[in-house]
């Protein structure tokens, strides 16, 4: 009889990674970004990893509390039904927030040990197979920086093949305005967008300010206010011609269809690390495809260019400008040939390849009670 793995074990680690620069968004203050790194072992040896952002919150205790007791003991090659046998056994806790963005991080790493349980790559595994992407550079970062040292960055990527880059928005409207100028100036014929970073609390400021850079003609103005009412996001597109986009790593049961019922995106966001993990991706494209909108992923280059690419879809994928503190635990991983705005499919290994480095992971400020950093 052949031996079908369980999974083993879960271990989670918290790394905290301080930024060059604080970063502020109105009242949100970053001095750091921290990350939950998941590892499940099968019986078999083989290991599936993800990671995710925690926003400070307690993602390893949910992870160790309510989701270790769940999968282990399950089979390893059955993710999607792991999924929701774990997400239903707390309704009131995995179906939203932090309980789920813990939830779809340890589906992605379910997925990358299913794929490497069957010698697989996560390409091959979904039914897929690698492509390239189109590629769009999140610039701008810090956000102190001038107007000048954005178009120096734009220049440089530009030259290096990138045709696409998005900035957030600075510590004042005028600066945003300039540093938005720069690099439209810098690459008048390339896709340009904005992450205002749900500093805008009321219709009408959001709708100021966007009709006040309209003639950048920007791809997307994306998060304009806090998560929490869809209507006032649809009125705001409403009254601005400029695209909206929102969805970042807003996870929940109800996400997207929020958005979507109230029509309020003309581009939904998605984060597989937030949204129900791989799991769900293909009913929430669904979701999308029928409400008449498209869809970009949120950052995490690594497994969204992979996953997405694998299931047909052609859609930016967004990277950080390494050391600028954008995401700098993919800083540490394998960085992208990009030509004519297009990258290249990443490295083909089994699942989704090498998506840890332990070696970035053990320089950081460490929670690691499970000694995870030491294993990868």
């Amino acid at each position: 009889m052949t031996h079908s793995p369980t999974i083993e074990s879960i271990k989670v680690a918290t790394a905290l990674a301080p930024l060059p620069k604080p970063i502020s968004f109105g009242e949100w203050v970053m001095t750091h970004r921290e990350f939950a790194v998941c590892a499940i072992r099968a019986d078999t040896g083989e290991q599936g990893v993800s990671f995710c952002y925690t926003r400070d919150a307690p993602i390893a205790e949910i992870v160790r509390r309510n989701l270790t007791p769940q999968y282990v003991g399950r089979p390893a090659t059955t993710p999607e039904e792991n999924f929701y046998a774990a997400a239903w056994s707390n309704n009131a806790i995995l179906a939203s927030g932090i309980g789920y963005r813990a939830l779809s991080a340890i589906d992605v790493a379910a997925w990358d040990l299913a794929a490497k349980v069957a010698g697989q790559t996560i390409e091959d595994y979904l039914g897929g197979e690698p492509r390239p992407m189109p590629v769009t550079a999140i610039i701008g970062y810090p956000p102190t920086l001038t107007p000048e040292q954005v178009t120096e960055q734009v220049t440089e990527l530009h030259a290096a093949g990138w045709r696409r880059f998005k900035q957030p928005i600075a510590a004042t409207h005028e600066l945003t305005r300039q540093r938005l100028r720069a690099a439209r100036d810098a690459a008048p014929d390339c896709w340009l967008g904005m992450d205002t970073n749900w500093v805008f609390k009321t219709v009408d400021e959001a709708v100021s300010f966007i009709d006040s850079v309209e003639s950048l003609g920007l791809g997307w103005v994306e998060d304009i206010m806090p998560p929490g009412n869809a209507g006032a996001i649809a009125e705001v597109r409403r009254r601005v011609r400029t695209p909206i986009a929102m969805g970042d790593e807003q996870g929940g049961s109800y996400h997207p269809e929020a958005l979507l019922t109230a029509e309020a995106v003309d581009v939904q966001r998605l984060d597989v690390t937030t949204t129900g993990g791989i799991t769900r991706l293909r009913s929430v494209l669904d979701q999308v495809a029928g409400a008449g909108v498209t869809f970009a992923p949120h950052m995490f280059p690594h497994a969204h260019s992979r996953v997405i690419g694998a299931l047909g879809y052609e859609v930016p994928i967004e990277w950080g400008v390494p050391g600028t503190g954008v995401d700098q635990l993919s800083d540490a991983l394998t960085q992208p040939t990009v030509t004519g705005g297009y990258m290249q499919p990443l490295p083909q290994e089994h699942g989704i390849g090498n998506a840890i480095s332990g070696a970035w992971l053990s320089e950081q400020v460490l929670t690691d009670p499970d000694a995870l950093a030491e294993e990868l």
